[in-house]
């Protein structure tokens, strides 16, 4: 059986700002003070990733980490001598960009929450009236990231992958449609890790990604960067 290509398409992802934010709230960094050589390392390393998957050109995501390779290599340069002007941070434009951003985004999903309780396109009572809840929307950055952890411990434990019969991703999404038939709640790393081989995992991430995008699922988390739930719409 010959191998099928599956790419992920760029308009399921915010742009590399939202995963440059995503990296720094993660690690608790102040937005202010970024340690430009880290957040240079855990962003290519989300940009190889990406590649592995077979993703599309990404300009954008490429365009961003040159520009952080230019700013950490500034940052080597020897500081300037006594009695010359003082360089300005070479970070100051990203900080800048970042802070905006940052600003843009809350008040964009303050907007989105306000229209989705005055349409009622989703309801679930138990989770909008239990005040002790602290469920919060997964993005597709989180998704990923979570994707990326199952990758990592699979790269240190071995794994036996069996040469069977493939799904497509039609039958994926199929059957994980099919689970929602007896819960109402799939813990997607447990999913990601009964995947037998890469590709597997790969259609599978997929599926999940098409399923959130036509608004079959939705996807939580208990807590910002903790395990990711599908729920059924």
């Amino acid at each position: 059986m010959s191998e099928v290509a599956y790419q992920i398409k760029l308009d399921v992802f915010e742009g590399p700002l939202d995963l440059l934010l995503y990296l720094i709230q993660k690690d608790k960094i102040d937005i202010c003070d970024i340690p430009i050589s880290h957040v240079t390392e855990q962003y290519l390393e989300h940009i190889r990733l990406l590649q592995d998957l077979d993703m599309e050109a990404a300009g954008e995501f490429l365009l961003m980490a040159a520009t952080l390779i230019h700013i950490k290599s500034k940052m080597l340069l020897p500081t300037t001598k006594e009695g010359k002007a003082e360089e300005p941070d070479p970070r100051s434009e990203l900080v800048q960009q970042l802070s905006e951003h940052k600003k843009f985004k809350a008040a964009a999903e303050m907007l989105l929450l306000r229209s989705v309780v005055q349409q009622e396109v989703f309801t679930r009572a138990s989770l909008e009236n239990d005040e002790k809840n602290t469920e919060v929307a997964a993005t597709v950055i989180d998704l990923i990231e979570a994707f990326k952890r199952v990758l990592d411990r699979r790269k240190t434990s071995p794994v036996i992958e069996i040469a069977l019969e493939e799904m497509s991703l039609e039958q994926k999404i199929e059957q994980i449609k099919t689970m929602f038939v007896s819960t109402d709640r799939v813990n997607l790393t447990q999913l990601f890790d009964a995947c037998s081989s890469k590709r597997e995992l790969v259609v599978t991430l997929l599926a999940v990604l098409e399923l959130a995008k036509e608004d079959v699922i939705a996807l939580l988390q208990e807590v910002h960067f903790g395990v990711i739930y599908a729920l059924k719409r």
